[in-house]
């Protein structure tokens, strides 16, 4: 399953995190396996939470997102790449959301 990657997400002595964030879905070779790699920073790159997992799911994005809420507070606006799970995480999390008055935007880069 996903794993934090060593040394960002529990690292003590980061810096507060803005209310804009970026996450990025890539896939890496790690030891001749293919695994996808998660990444969300803040505007100034200042990293949130890494996860690497061996499948690329919502599930996973959802997770990652949720670990960020959770730790850093809701953000003003995210921003993703063209990841359809990316997409389809935030607007799961929209709907929770929704019943509490607050929503995230979403910026799609192309």
């Amino acid at each position: 399953m996903a794993k934090p990657f060593a040394g960002t997400a529990g690292s003590s002595n980061k810096k507060p995190v803005v209310s804009s964030w970026w996450m990025n879905e890539t896939c890496i070779d790690v030891k001749g396996k293919w695994k996808y790699y998660y990444l969300a920073a803040d505007k100034f790159d200042n990293v949130n939470n890494s996860l690497l997992c061996e499948h690329s799911d919502e599930k996973v994005a959802r997770t990652c997102f949720n670990k960020d809420i959770n730790h850093n507070g809701l953000p003003r606006k995210v921003v993703i790449d063209r990841s359809c799970t990316n997409l389809l995480a935030l607007h799961n999390i929209n709907i929770q959301l929704c019943f509490t008055g607050r929503m995230l935007n979403v910026i799609e880069m192309l």
